[in-house]
C-alpha cells in the first residue's frame, strides 16, 4: 500500500515551459448536425503560423478539428493538422482539448465576436510526430498542454512543454 505522506513529500511539481504558439486559421464549419456523441461538426485548417522561442513555420492548409458539442455543452475537440517548420521538415499535430463558458459567451464566439479568453475555458493537450532524425525530434519525447483563445478566423494556441 502507497504511503499517501511519503508519496506527496517525493512528487515533483508539475513544471511546464512555453515552446511556441500556433496560430492556426480556420474556415467556416461542416455541420454534420446531432450524433451519437452531440452536435457533430468539422472545421477545416486553411493555413497559419507558428512562433515562439522553440519552434517557428507555418501551419500547412489541411486538416481539421473534428469538434462535437456534449449533452453537456461542452465543445470537445480533436484537431489533426501538419505543421512546416522553418528548415522544412513537416510536423503532425494530435490536439484534443475541451472549450467550455457561459451561453451568452459561447454565443458570441459563435458568432465569431471578439471575448476575453479569460471568461472561457479552452485547453487541449497535444502530440506531435516529427520526423526522428530532425532537429524537432524532441517533440516526439514530451507532452505538450495548450492554452487556448478562439478568434473569428482563428484558434490561437500556446503550447508548453510538461517537464
Amino acid at each position: 500500500m502507497i504511503d499517501r505522506k511519503e508519496f506527496a513529500a517525493e512528487a515533483a511539481p508539475v513544471q511546464t515551459r512555453f515552446a511556441f504558439q500556433a496560430h492556426v486559421l480556420v474556415d467556416g464549419p461542416v455541420v454534420i448536425g446531432p450524433s451519437a456523441h452531440g452536435f457533430r461538426r468539422i472545421v477545416p485548417v486553411t493555413g497559419g503560423e507558428v512562433t515562439g522561442p522553440r519552434l517557428q513555420g507555418r501551419v500547412i492548409p489541411g486538416g481539421a478539428d473534428w469538434q462535437f458539442v456534449r449533452p453537456d455543452g461542452v465543445l470537445q475537440i480533436e484537431a489533426k493538422y501538419t505543421l512546416q517548420a522553418a528548415d522544412g521538415v513537416s510536423i503532425m499535430v494530435t490536439n484534443r482539448g475541451l472549450r467550455h463558458g457561459s451561453p451568452e459567451i459561447i454565443d458570441k464566439l459563435s458568432r465569431g465576436e471578439a471575448v476575453d479568453p479569460a471568461l472561457y475555458y479552452f485547453r487541449t493537450c497535444a502530440e506531435f510526430e516529427a520526423p526522428l532524425d530532425s532537429a524537432h525530434a524532441w517533440l516526439n519525447r514530451a507532452l505538450f498542454v495548450g492554452v487556448a483563445r478562439r478568434t473569428a478566423t482563428a484558434a490561437i494556441v500556446r503550447f508548453h512543454e510538461l517537464l
